[in-house]
């Protein structure tokens, strides 16, 4: 598949755009595939006739995440602290309609959300620690806003599966659809209905809402490049 095809935009009218993430065959994450999601979700952020994002996928599996044999996955940290903090940030609404499988770093589609709806047979696990990695700063700082203490426990610390009614409980996903002609059903008049709200006091209550956790993210992220700013200053 075509680098343009990764990602496309289907208008629904009335502010609401669907973002169909088509990275085959299973959204697995590259830095390229990353880089045009974020841009995507810049672009979308800046355009005032977004009202609200819609995000599925055609596939399986919604994503799973970052491939398990990359043998250094550390490489891509700042593309996935890049992405994950665009969409984590994104000033409007921002529903997502999972199908499948969502792991791993793939998880942060559903976190980093502000509506989830699933399908019935979805499953959630976020097993870097199976693969002995760690999570980047932007990742590790939106699942502790977003996960309460043992979910965090269940999911972080062992890379336990959750199906559907068991996210549901654990507050990752709100609505449950039985097929997927109901999955999308949902989740768009859910879109509709949040592209309805005022958009400034969306932005504003959104950003607040979030702020020490992005305050977070940015300070480590500093913290982070100062070494490697220094050592390049020797170095010259």
């Amino acid at each position: 598949m075509e680098r343009d095809q990764w990602i496309n935009r289907r208008l629904h009218g009335d502010g609401v755009v669907e973002l169909q993430l088509g990275h085959a065959p299973e959204n697995r994450l590259t830095a390229e595939f990353l880089n045009d999601f974020e841009r995507e979700i810049r672009e979308m952020s800046a355009d005032p006739d977004v009202k609200a994002v819609l995000l599925t996928s055609p596939f399986k599996d919604f994503s799973t995440g970052v491939d398990q044999d990359l043998a250094d996955a550390r490489a891509l940290a700042p593309d996935l602290n890049a992405a994950f903090l665009a969409l984590y940030t994104f000033p409007k609404p921002v529903i997502i309609a999972t199908v499948g499988l969502c792991s791993g770093a793939g998880m942060f589609f559903v976190l980093a959300s502000d509506l989830r709806v699933a399908h019935a047979r979805a499953g959630f696990e976020l097993i870097d620690v199976q693969l002995g990695r760690e999570y980047p700063v932007a990742l590790m700082e939106i699942a502790r806003a977003t996960l309460d203490a043992n979910t965090q426990r269940r999911l972080m610390l062992t890379g336990q599966r959750l199906g559907p009614i068991a996210a549901r409980n654990a507050q990752i996903i709100e609505v449950l659809a039985d097929d997927l002609e109901d999955l999308h059903g949902y989740a768009l008049k859910e879109a509709r209905k949040m592209a309805r709200l005022p958009g400034q006091a969306y932005a504003k209550i959104k950003r607040d809402l979030r702020i020490d956790t992005i305050e977070r993210i940015e300070t480590r992220l500093d913290d982070e490049l100062q070494p490697a700013a220094h050592a390049s200053r020797l170095a010259g």
